[in-house]
């Protein structure tokens, strides 16, 4: 197929389908200038170069009513792309991460005879590995960013290749340099608190991170905390922590130890050597749906990664402020065993990400698809 007729349809659901998609828009661009690469994604991948049919700020959605008022939108976009599929339109789909609206539209592309890379596996190994039969029928192959990944579902047919996680190809600032822009003196010791992105979580963990937070201060056991804060976040009664709203990989390079959620966190967290506790409320109804469905031992990446409990996790109620402290207190000396221990599991644990690059071997599986 020629370049000049090559149509591909890249997909995102999220802000960070949108951030790791732009890199993947560029590095397709890059091999096939002439394509027209289009799909959903926001304003990263608009400016990679791909033409917006949708914006993701208009498909994602969090908490029930939100997600029943989405269906429309996400109905209509699935019978547009599967009717253009139909109609010969796509030579090739993308779609990055997402799974519930993405298993439906890679099966239906599929039926319409069109290849499907999804890039960023759902996390089957966790919990719903009944979807195992849909995924199987929604994809070509599976590009995974966790290096147990690749095995667990290769193991269970379906086609799959370690493409290495995309955190590392963002550039982070050393401590001395994080300190300085923050305006942090260099030698004083700092606690991070990353209590998430999305107004649930804030909502859910702000309560206990906040007095985790003021309970090092009191103590003395850390000279400033700084919250990594979104734009919107409500964050009542943080004084004395200070509230930063730029750049999270700033907080995160500046601290001596941080306090997370679990998630993507937990491996930037990695990524600048910084101990971690890592800590998760949410509802109690919740709660008793993950402990029935969840089929893993821990929920930080790290500790999946490594298959050792390296990283203190709280997240079985009750979540309470002590033992949270007690966890994170020897973390914040630079010298304290626990301390030192914890830097050399995470330098273990880069080794295994793979090498920076995520992006273009996403576009080399691609283009093994296109042709």
């Amino acid at each position: 197929m020629s370049a000049d007729r090559t149509r591909i349809l890249v997909s995102a659901g999220e802000p960070s389908g949108d951030a790791h998609g732009a890199p993947v828009v560029s590095a397709l661009r890059a091999r096939l200038p002439e394509s027209v690469i289009e799909g959903c994604g926001g304003p990263r991948m608009a400016a990679a170069g791909l033409v917006l049919r949708c914006d993701v700020d208009r498909l994602g959605a969090m908490g029930f009513l939100e997600v029943i008022a989405a269906l429309p939108r996400h109905l209509g976009l699935l019978r547009s792309f599967t009717a253009e599929a139909r109609a010969g339109r796509f030579s090739l789909a993308v779609l990055i991460d997402y799974p519930g609206f993405h298993l439906r539209l890679g099966q239906a592309l599929r039926a319409a005879g069109v290849p499907v890379l999804q890039y960023i596996a759902p996390q089957l190994w966790a919990w719903r590995s009944q979807r195992l039969p849909r995924l199987r029928r929604a994809v070509d192959r599976l590009a995974v960013i966790l290096p147990f990944e690749a095995e667990w579902f290769s193991n269970r047919g379906v086609p799959c290749t370690f493409v290495g996680h995309p955190v590392l190809d963002r550039e982070w600032p050393d401590q001395r340099t994080a300190r300085a822009r923050l305006g942090l003196p260099p030698d004083a010791r700092v606690l991070g608190i990353f209590p998430g992105s999305r107004e649930s979580e804030i909502g859910h963990n702000w309560p206990l991170f906040r007095d985790v937070g003021r309970r090092m201060l009191a103590e003395g056991q850390c000279r400033h905390a700084v919250v990594a804060g979104t734009a919107a976040g409500y964050y009542p009664d943080a004084p004395p922590m200070l509230i930063h709203r730029g750049a999270s990989e700033l907080v995160m390079a500046a601290s001596t130890a941080v306090l997370v959620k679990s998630g993507t966190t937990t491996l930037e967290a990695a990524c600048t050597d910084t101990p971690m506790v890592v800590a998760y409320r949410t509802s109690r109804t919740s709660h008793a749906i993950a402990r029935r469905l969840l089929k893993v031992p821990w929920i930080s990446l790290v500790n999946l990664i490594l298959g050792e409990a390296l990283v203190p996790e709280f997240w079985r109620l009750p979540v309470a402020a002590a033992p949270v402290a007690d966890a994170l207190r020897p973390l914040l000396n630079e010298v304290d065993p626990a301390h030192v221990t914890q830097r050399a599991g995470l330098a273990r644990l880069r080794d295994r990400l793979g090498l920076p690059g995520a992006a273009d071997r996403v576009a080399e599986l691609a283009l093994d698809l296109l042709s």
